[in-house]
Parts: C-alpha cells; sequence; structure tokens
C-alpha cells in the first residue's frame, strides 16, 4: 500500500444531514489540509419529516421532499468542500407507537446485509479511503437506519481488503482505520449547559441532563481540534433547512463560546490496524508509517474495540 501524496476519509452516514450534524468540522480541517473527504449517505432521507417548524407547510417542499432533500445535501457538500455519494438505498422511516409497526418492505434496513455491504465495499475499493468514519453498534441513537449503517459499515471494512469477497466489485483495498463518531457525551452537554447558565441564558440543556439519567459513557479515544472550522459546520447543517431549526439547540451556545469550552469533535476507535496512542489528536495518525511497514501484508494486529474493551485478532 503506498498513501501517496493525499490522505482519503470516507465518513458513511445514514441520511443527508447527518454528516453535517457529525463530525462536519473535523471533514472541512482535513479538506484544507489537503486531504481528500468521501461522504457516503446510505439512503435519500425519503421518509424524513420536516423538522424546521419556519417550513412544516411549505407546499414546495412537502410536494417533493427526496428532491428536496438531495438538493440540501449538494448545498452542505459544497460548503464543507468534500465528495459525495448516494448509496442508493430507501429510507426506512423512524417507527413509532406501541407495539412499533413494521418496517416498508423495501427499505435500508431490511435489504439483505450482503447486498448493503457490497454496495459499500464497491465504493470503499473505488474511493480508497486510508480511513472510514461512522456509528457505533447503537447507530448513535436507536433508528433502524442508523443501526443497519453500523453493520455495513464494519462488514464492508472487514470485507473490502478480502479479494475473494465480492470479487466483482473493485480491486481489493484494505482501510486501516475505522472510528465511531462520539459527539454527544455527558461531559459536552454539561460543558455547554455551564456556558450558557454562566452567560445568564436559559439552557436547553437542563432537559436533556435530566433525562440522561446512568447511561454508560462511550469511550473516546480521539479529539480532533477543529473549532476553526465550526463555521462550516454551521452553514452546512443550515444548508439542510427542512432538518435544522435556526433557533434549535444546535446554535444556543455562541461558537466563540463553543471554541472556548469544547474545541474538538470525539471519535472512538473501533477497528485498527495502527497502534491507538493515547491522546490522539488526528484520524489519520500512523497511516504513513503503517504504509510504509507494509503492515497489510499479513493483515496482522487488528485491534478490535467494542465498549471500551480491545482484543487483537491476527
Amino acid at each position: 500500500m503506498q498513501v501517496a501524496d493525499r490522505l482519503r476519509l470516507m465518513a458513511v452516514h445514514a441520511h443527508p444531514d447527518d454528516e453535517s450534524s457529525k463530525g462536519a468540522a473535523t471533514m472541512a480541517k482535513y479538506v484544507a489540509e489537503g486531504a481528500d473527504v468521501l461522504v457516503v449517505s446510505c439512503t435519500g432521507g425519503e421518509r424524513g419529516d420536516v423538522l424546521n417548524p419556519h417550513l412544516k407547510d411549505d407546499a414546495h417542499i412537502l410536494r417533493d421532499l427526496a428532491q428536496v432533500r438531495r438538493d440540501e445535501m449538494k448545498r452542505a457538500q459544497e460548503i464543507l468542500g468534500v465528495e459525495h455519494t448516494w448509496l442508493g438505498f430507501v429510507d426506512s422511516g423512524l417507527p413509532e407507537g406501541d407495539p412499533l409497526p413494521p418496517l416498508p418492505e423495501g427499505c435500508f434496513a431490511l435489504e439483505p446485509i450482503e447486498v448493503t455491504t457490497e454496495a459499500l465495499v464497491r465504493e470503499i475499493r473505488r474511493f480508497r479511503p486510508h480511513v472510514v468514519t461512522t456509528y457505533d453498534e447503537n447507530g448513535g441513537y436507536p433508528h433502524p437506519d442508523h443501526i443497519m449503517t453500523h453493520t455495513v459499515s464494519m462488514a464492508a471494512f472487514l470485507a473490502a481488503g478480502d479479494a475473494a469477497a465480492y470479487p466483482h466489485a473493485g480491486e481489493p483495498w484494505q482501510p486501516l482505520k475505522l472510528y465511531y463518531n462520539q459527539g454527544f457525551s455527558k461531559a459536552r452537554i454539561i460543558a455547554f449547559h455551564e456556558a450558557l447558565t454562566a452567560l445568564g441564558e436559559e439552557s436547553p440543556y437542563a432537559e436533556w441532563l435530566e433525562r440522561w439519567e446512568d447511561r454508560p459513557e462511550r469511550v473516546v479515544t480521539t479529539r480532533i481540534p477543529c473549532s476553526e472550522y465550526f463555521d462550516k459546520r454551521d452553514q452546512a447543517l443550515l444548508a439542510h433547512a427542512t432538518q435544522i431549526d435556526p433557533d434549535g439547540a444546535w446554535f444556543k451556545v455562541p461558537r466563540d463560546v463553543q471554541s472556548k469550552v469544547w474545541p474538538t469533535e470525539e471519535y472512538e476507535a473501533a477497528l485498527s490496524y495502527v497502534p491507538i496512542a493515547e491522546g490522539e489528536d488526528d484520524l489519520f495518525a500512523g497511516i504513513a508509517d503503517a504504509a510504509e511497514g507494509d503492515a497489510l501484508a499479513t493483515k496482522g494486529g487488528l485491534e478490535i474495540a467494542y465498549d471500551g474493551r480491545q482484543e487483537s485478532t491476527l
């Protein structure tokens, strides 16, 4: 494997707008530093709702929400400077009720895993990322498309470098690292809540903390300093106008305050052929050394981390 002159990052997401709320400043930072960044949207968000109260009665949006969301994704892509591809599956929607209704036939979450995995393997082999980001086993939150995105990302990461797997899906390529996005830690919410309280502002995060209870905290292995790109992140979020309320909780903490109290985006290393150093601050850390050492010749030393527990496999 040769790193060549450009590092490559692939961010795998369930719906358009997920890329702008999870790791957007990190992606903008790496684009500015000369890396190639590809966002993969597994679905088109066709079954989403209009979440911005200012637009919920807009007849044009309601008439063709699927196309509107594609247009919003295009604007967010341009703001972040990333490449983008649609994996082509259909949004599963978010079932609600007791008992929960069945998922709609033909949706992403019900597709055979070999079909969804092959589609992502094709993109990995085409783009040849060194690093992949995705969601943890809970999907970040338990939306069926987010959980399927996790499942597919893990399977494709392991299959992409195997010449015997999906042999018609392109030349094998093995990414070196896979991370979970971990943006909503309790510590971050407390920091924002205390910052707003210190400013004498009402905090929307008090209610979040009341509902937090004793949920276990995820392991954060990697913190990317990227506050310089919070403005691009927010612009990309606002480009998804049907999904983001400009007066909502996302924007309650002024950017200068965010940059002071929480200037990073967080990740959890999940699969890696490269040792993850304590206090890591770069998703590409160790990539150049691994390539020079031909770490992939035997696929040795794959570290698998789930819920903070690590084990090694050969």
